[in-house]
């Protein structure tokens, strides 16, 4: 049989296929190995008696509980009722104060001389003052100034106001009265009930809602000025536990 050139080059392609095929079927199969089964990684070492997920959510249990130790503080009411009541920190040689925002907790003969006072305010009429402050009484008299205590208190406050009527003080006599009031040396001789109540407090330590009460009655000018002072030193009254009006003056 005659093989053509081109036939020739198929059958040595065909015996060469051939060859492979029966060396594959006698070939053993290998089994797979994983890459983990090559090489298997060493077990961490534990700590005894402690599991490692324990150990590792500790800080984290930590840092939870954190903000819970340390929460931010509740901000005060804006009046604070209790406020001057008494410290442990405070020095014995300070005056007994008590701060309060709360009339019925004064005795009664304050209570009705307040509300006198209040409603003469109210009235823009100096006149109606006069019976409150004891007129002629020598040293029962209410001070105005410190300079004559025998004046009349009336025609001084006439001169102190900044109009004609004596509107001016009348207005800023009952802006001083609707604040709180301090109740100072409770059991002395010397108890008395001053109105306002930051009159017996450091200027430079009052909290912003006290700020407020004091700048319902004199301007941020003022308040400069007061701090400059080192201390309030605008009017102030001062009533009795048994209900006498005492003084109504400025300064300090």
């Amino acid at each position: 049989m005659r093989i053509f050139p081109g036939n020739e080059f198929r059958c040595s392609i065909a015996s060469l296929a051939a060859a492979t095929l029966l060396l594959s079927s006698a070939a053993v199969p290998l089994p797979a190995l994983a890459f983990s089964q090559l090489n298997p990684p060493a077990p961490l070492p534990k700590a005894a008696g402690t599991p490692s997920q324990q150990k590792n959510d500790k800080p984290i249990e930590q840092a939870l509980e954190a903000p819970a130790n340390n929460a931010l503080p509740m901000p005060d009411p804006l009046v604070n009722k209790q406020a001057g009541q008494g410290s442990s920190d405070a020095p014995s040689t300070s005056k007994s104060v008590e701060y309060l925002y709360d009339i019925d907790k004064a005795p009664e003969p304050v209570k009705k001389l307040r509300a006198a006072i209040v409603e003469a305010a109210a009235s823009g009429d100096l006149e109606r003052l006069r019976p409150l402050m004891n007129v002629g009484a020598g040293l029962k008299q209410t001070q105005v100034t410190a300079d004559d205590p025998g004046e009349d208190p009336i025609k001084t406050l006439h001169d102190l106001s900044g109009d004609p009527d004596g509107i001016e003080i009348m207005s800023i006599l009952l802006d001083i009265m609707s604040t709180g009031f301090a109740h100072v040396g409770q059991g002395t001789p010397d108890e008395i009930y001053i109105w306002p109540y930051f009159a017996q407090k450091d200027i430079k330590t009052l909290s912003t809602p006290e700020k407020v009460d004091l700048m319902r009655i004199v301007t941020a000018g003022d308040y400069a000025d007061m701090l400059e002072f080192g201390g309030y030193n605008f009017y102030r009254v001062g009533i009795t536990p048994d209900g006498r009006w005492k003084f109504f003056t400025s300064g300090e």
